[in-house]
């Protein structure tokens, strides 16, 4: 894949790759105090300045420069974290209650598109050329903010009707009558205009943040980063030596076309139906993966590759990755946007980013290390368990958001709707 200049060994590899979950972790939390300061449209530029800072100082970085590419990657990662809770944000406030599910999903298919270009761009580039295409998508993000709208909900947060108004014409349509939607936006408004540690042991708070809290912490130990990380080994395992780095590539595209199809499907078939759908498919094939590594135990790869065990591994990859994209990839994101009030989006959604974050950065790190005392058969057992525990969470805790608009939902929360939950 990518050369990377100046990264002498695997260890320093490994540090270059886990910093930008460092930063992301500290991101997710700063842009949610952000957003409530200075707005949706002004964070989302604000986030590409740290992008083009970190590539540029990739970009500066050459041999005996490693801090230049770790601070890079740092910044970088940083970055990362903000967007995850501004992006989400401000398409949740944007969009029509019809399409917000599957606007919301289109943030992970740009995250899974933008992979698969990595992985695509990795065999021919190298990393300063990479650097190079990074500093152009942060300077688009930059320009194309000037054109954004500010969502309307932040300016009535802010006593500025006229220009609330205005948005939603721009968001709908010059001859859109935007009056109504205007009105029902303002209604559930609280005259608060933030929050404070102590409002969060409320339970219009507390309810939805521990749902946003759940759904991170399992998205994460789901087994995700194991399955990525497993993924050229069981290609080559099956008998493709030479072109087991191609597998990424493969599983870039599986991603996009899964979470494409679920996009298409989220408004109809709803979000816990995805999520439960998708833990299904999880568990079941991180199941068959155990039993895989049980059944191969000390089996020369050879043998593996002419065995008539070879399809099972890259049956169940494909399968789990079909199931996370369709599910637990874009629907956390999506529901941790529109179960929180106005006011406490920003803060509510950077925590439960930071976790995310967290979470992944823990498992990532210690992954080597679980395997090493459990055994890959057990481990994804491991994982399994986790898979299966996360459809109870939802079938148990989470309510069913489709079709319905950003105030009804706070509603549910407040305990005056009859959003059908659990």
């Amino acid at each position: 894949m990518m050369r990377m200049k100046g990264l002498v060994d695997d260890s320093q590899a490994a540090w270059f790759g886990s910093l930008m979950t460092v930063g992301a972790m500290f991101g997710g939390p700063l842009a949610g105090l952000l957003i409530e300061k200075y707005g949706r449209k002004r964070t989302m530029f604000l986030s590409s300045l740290p992008f083009a800072a970190g590539y540029v100082l990739i970009l500066l970085a050459d041999k005996g420069t490693l801090m230049y590419l770790f601070c890079g990657r740092l910044m970088t990662g940083l970055a990362s974290g903000m967007v995850t809770v501004v992006v989400p944000v401000y398409i949740a406030e944007v969009s029509t209650k019809t399409l917000r599910g599957a606007l919301g999903s289109g943030v992970q298919l740009s995250i899974t598109i933008g992979i698969l270009l990595a992985y695509s761009l990795g065999f021919a580039l190298d990393l300063r050329p990479m650097a190079c295409v990074g500093i152009i998508c942060a300077t688009l993000i930059a320009a194309t903010s000037f054109f954004t709208p500010e969502t309307p909900r932040y300016l009535l947060m802010r006593n500025q009707k006229a220009a609330a108004l205005k948005s939603l014409h721009d968001l709908r349509g010059p001859h859109t009558d935007v009056q109504e939607e205007c009105r029902d936006i303002e209604d559930a408004l609280s005259p608060q205009e933030g929050v404070s540690w102590r409002d969060f042991s409320k339970a219009e708070l507390y309810r939805p943040l521990q749902i946003a809290i759940g759904l991170m912490v399992f998205q994460q130990c789901s087994g995700i980063n194991a399955i990525m990380f497993y993924t050229v080994s069981i290609f080559r395992s099956a008998g493709f030596k030479e072109s087991g780095e191609l597998a990424t590539v493969l599983i870039g595209v599986v991603q996009v076309v899964a979470t494409l199809l679920s996009l298409m499907v989220i408004e109809r078939a709803g979000r816990r139906t995805l999520l439960l759908f998708g833990g299904a498919l999880m568990t079941i094939t991180c199941i068959t993966f155990g039993w895989y590594y049980h059944a191969v135990s000390g089996v020369a790869e050879s043998q593996l590759a002419a065995g008539n065990l070879a399809w099972l591994p890259i049956a169940s990859l494909i399968i789990y990755m079909i199931g996370f994209s369709f599910g637990w990839g874009p629907i956390p994101m999506v529901l941790t946007s529109e179960i929180f009030p106005s006011q406490a989006r920003g803060t509510a959604c950077g925590i439960s980013i930071f976790i995310n974050w967290l979470c992944g950065f823990l498992v990532t790190k210690e992954f080597i290390s679980l395997q090493a005392v459990l055994g890959p058969a057990m481990t994804f057992w491991l994982f399994a368990m986790f898979c299966f525990l996360s459809m109870v969470f939802v079938w148990r805790l989470v309510p069913e958001t489709k079709g319905k608009s950003l105030e009804d939902i706070e509603l549910y929360f407040l305990g005056r709707s009859l959003i059908r939950g659990v």
